[in-house]
């Protein structure tokens, strides 16, 4: 079976880099990329009871990146990756016996024209750079489809989401800025037990951005508004901006968003807000930004108040770099501390030190 499947997919991949005159080309790039992380856990319930974990292991991962130019501004790009783990990334199994599966993960294809463009697909979504949709399913963490050890900092949309959804975007050059805007579909899971609701009782969102420039500046308005409620049967919507600041060969980026969820449905009480920041910089071969997120939820009759804060800091080695491919190693560390405190009670803590090495290759 295993082997049925590795010669499916080197006969797909044959039969999509196959071009004649009147086909388009098909390019295929990717990366290739193998890391350590050494995790230094920290627990402590409302009671006051710790306990302290470390792990190290190794893991891989392996994503190809197909495209093609159609003529006259129609394109075509896509991601093929293992889904079945959290960012794609494998851990190495008793005598390596797991199994890595590559799978269409993104896909779009659309228009690029002088003042507008469109795309259609599980287009990716940028979440790496921009937290709107971390705060929107994560602001309470139990929420969202990922369950509970998923919090608004943390990169949960890029990581355990795989950074895309399916929708439709459109955007176009107005009054000197750009504005853009995507409908997605979350779900197909109605979040009704009957089907007597309409068609529309699915899972939508819209999410739509502004970017313009001040002075050297660029600024980032934004907003996501749920169309209709979730699977889990919330319905929130956020709102913020991103602001870009150039300073030399540096580049810094703040970004402040706000959510909230207010709305009872077959017996559940949603009842939350939350905010988050981050403060980002990057210069060379150093990247680093701070998260801070801080959620109050009444849904229930205790209220509960979350904050987390969440630290990244990486430095690119470039070992090789050529037209072909690159080869890299990145030091990286990650730190999240997360607090949880109920009316009356013990303030709870769950924070997670990470010591990471990549060596990655890109070809």
């Amino acid at each position: 079976m295993k082997r049925k499947r590795i010669l499916s997919l080197a006969a797909l991949l044959a039969v999509l880099s196959y071009a004649t005159p009147a086909s388009a080309e098909v390019k295929f790039g990717g990366e290739a990329a193998i890391r350590v992380r050494d995790d230094f856990g920290h627990t402590r319930s409302a009671a006051g009871v710790t306990k302290n974990t470390e792990d190290q292991y190794f893991q891989y991962r392996v994503r190809l990146k197909p495209s093609a130019d159609l003529g006259d501004g129609y394109f075509f790009k896509g991601l093929i990756q293992n889904e079945e783990v959290a960012g794609s990334w494998q851990t190495v199994a008793a005598s390596n016996t797991e199994k890595y599966n590559l799978e269409v993960s993104q896909f779009y294809f659309g228009r690029n024209l002088a003042n507008s463009h469109y795309s259609i697909g599980r287009i990716p979504l940028g979440s790496l750079d921009n937290p709107i949709l971390d705060l929107t399913l994560y602001a309470v963490p139990g929420t969202g489809p990922q369950g509970s050890k998923l919090y608004a900092v943390d990169t949960p949309i890029s990581t355990n989401h795989f950074d895309r959804l399916l929708g439709f975007n459109y955007g176009a050059k107005i009054g000197g800025g750009e504005f853009n805007a995507v409908l997605v579909n979350f779900d197909n899971l109605s979040s009704t037990a009957t089907a007597t609701h309409g068609l529309l009782n699915d899972g939508y969102g819209l999410y739509a951005n502004y970017k313009t420039t001040a002075g050297n500046v660029t600024i980032v308005p934004q907003g996501f508004y749920s169309v209709t409620r979730i699977s889990d049967g919330r319905r929130p919507y956020s709102l913020g901006a991103q602001a870009f600041i150039p300073a030399g060969k540096s580049k810094v980026s703040l970004s402040g968003f706000y959510t909230a969820d207010h709305n009872t449905y077959k017996g559940s009480n949603w009842d939350y807000s939350g905010y988050i920041f981050r403060v980002k910089g990057e210069s060379g071969p150093v990247t680093a930004w701070v998260d801070y997120n801080q959620t109050k939820d009444k849904s229930t009759a205790t209220t509960v108040d979350y904050d987390n804060l969440f630290v990244w800091a990486s430095y690119k080695v470039n070992v090789h770099e050529a037209a072909t491919g690159s080869f890299s190693v990145t030091p990286t560390l990650r730190y999240r501390a997360s607090g949880s405190q109920a009316a009356g009670a013990g303030k709870a803590e769950n924070d997670l030190l990470r010591t990471e090495v990549y060596a990655t290759v890109t070809f």
